[in-house]
């Protein structure tokens, strides 16, 4: 290759490296698009997926990740219970990951709101989850057993590609104690974290954790209820990477009341949320980067009781349910004008609505919504609403459906999306070669002699070193 060809395909690559690695600011939210739609990239990931002696390169391998939110109305998961799981969580194909987010496991009383946490409905919700992933996906006899990560502060060491080569009963790095081999299970509880009534967990096919290098794992909660600081409304977030690919999973819920203004607690709230939201680093992390806010992470799903109403009367809005003319009725959702107009979630992503409204359902009439003409004694009167949301940031993600559930266990329905994300891979054919990112990281100053320049010309890193040189001295840096 003459220096006339390596020039156009070093400045593609910087310019590529750019995009793909650059963190975004922490304030501000462009537009991103999905990574099937990402075109300017295709051309560049074919030239650096092509094998380069010695060189390690980039991969992109896909994985089904399942997202759920379910207000449960501080009901205990019991009784036929299990029924209703297995229909939410009820996929022909089984997910990769699944991240469940629920609101209200407990009553929010004064008892439970400023009282300490008590893990038992966490436990019993994490049971039953892990129960249905085997009777479904894995061997029915087999109960998970159940360590996962509550603390902020705990970490998922990285496995070594010899750990990973090993059988799965001996990874005993993992935030789970290791279980005997007899009583492994399909999936792996990564982690678990509860904050009054808001709760998630996140459960991994087992066998990812032979194949990808998952690390970091962390978890996050953010109280703003009553006073701003209590947490009968706030967050639980679990920050976790996956080879080269960081995810960030926020569970959420969100101011009530469908007065208007109440919008604008709920995006106050959300703003909170961004900015008190942190994974610090730990001497754990060693060299490793890691994201330190939400939205320093490649891959993020917000989800939750968001609690957004519909600017619309009561009347109206059920006449349009009982046509079921969903696009006429997403004109007046609040969260959809907040994120047109940029009021909160700039830049963020969400499902067409092609569902009926998830709350509020009538406690003596499961089937119907609490209030209306035919408003029963006592019942409170609620306009339906899509309060049940599910939204997603960053390029490398694909929708692939998005629906609700029909089970009567609360006054609202669980929701659920279904996602196809990428994940970097870094290969390399020469075990000995150092990792691609560091080599990036590491560059020296530009040679003054010149002399390096002739003797490397074939070498990526002297490639991205000429370019370097020939740019003014303020744009040296990638």
């Amino acid at each position: 290759m003459d220096n006339e060809n390596q020039k156009p395909i070093t400045r593609r690559f910087q310019q590529w490296f750019k995009r793909k690695y650059k963190r975004p600011d922490p304030f501000f939210l462009g537009e991103v698009s999905d990574w099937a739609e990402d075109e300017g990239d295709n051309d560049l990931d074919d030239v650096f997926d092509m094998p380069m002696d010695d060189d390690p390169y980039v991969s992109n391998h896909e994985l089904r990740v399942f997202v759920g939110t379910w207000n449960v109305a501080g009901r205990s998961p019991v009784g036929s219970l299990a029924v209703d799981v297995d229909e939410w969580l009820n996929l022909k194909d089984a997910a990769d990951i699944y991240v469940l987010g629920f609101q209200e496991i407990v009553p929010l009383i004064a008892k439970n709101v400023i009282g300490a946490e008590d893990p038992t409905e966490a436990t019993n919700w994490n049971l039953l989850i892990g129960k249905t992933l085997e009777d479904k996906y894995g061997c029915p006899w087999l109960t998970p057993l159940l360590n996962p990560i509550t603390s902020d502060d705990h970490q998922y060491p990285a496995v070594s590609d010899t750990e990973r080569r090993l059988s799965v009963s001996s990874q005993a790095t993992t935030p789970i104690r290791s279980q005997p081999r007899f009583l492994q299970s399909r999936y792996k509880l990564m982690a678990s974290k509860k904050m009054v009534g808001v709760f998630v967990t996140v459960w991994m096919k087992r066998e990812l954790l032979t194949r990808y290098c998952v690390s970091s794992v962390k978890v996050c909660s953010v109280a703003c209820g009553i006073m701003g600081y209590l947490g009968n409304k706030g967050s639980v977030t679990v920050s976790m990477s996956i080879e080269g690919t960081s995810f960030c999973f926020v569970a959420a819920h969100l101011a009530s009341g469908e007065k208007k203004g109440d919008e604008g607690r709920r995006n106050y709230q959300v703003s909170e949320i961004f900015r008190r939201t942190s994974f610090p680093r730990l001497p754990q992390d060693g060299n490793n980067f890691h994201p330190l806010t939400i939205l320093g992470h490649d891959r993020i799903f917000w989800f939750g009781d968001l609690n957004y109403r519909l600017c619309l009367e009561d009347n109206l809005a059920r006449q349009l349910i009982k046509k079921q003319d969903w696009s006429a009725l997403q004109e007046f959702d609040q969260l959809r004008k907040e994120l047109y107009d940029g009021g909160v979630f700039q830049g963020w992503k969400e499902g067409n609505l092609e569902f009926a409204p998830t709350y509020k359902y009538s406690s003596s009439n499961c089937n119907h919504y609490s209030g209306g003409l035919s408003n029963r004694a006592g019942e409170k009167q609620r306009t339906p609403a899509w309060c049940d949301r599910i939204l997603w940031y960053g390029k490398g993600v694909k929708q692939l459906s998005y629906f609700r559930g029909e089970s009567k266990f609360s006054d609202h329905r669980p929701v659920s999306a279904l996602f196809s994300t990428q994940i970097e891979v870094v290969k390399s054919t020469n075990p000995r070669v150092i990792p691609f990112q560091p080599i990036i990281t590491t560059i020296n100053p530009p040679n003054q002699t010149g002399k390096g320049k002739e003797e490397a010309t074939s070498t990526l890193l002297s490639l991205i070193t000429e370019d370097i040189e020939a740019l003014p001295s303020h744009e040296q840096k990638l």
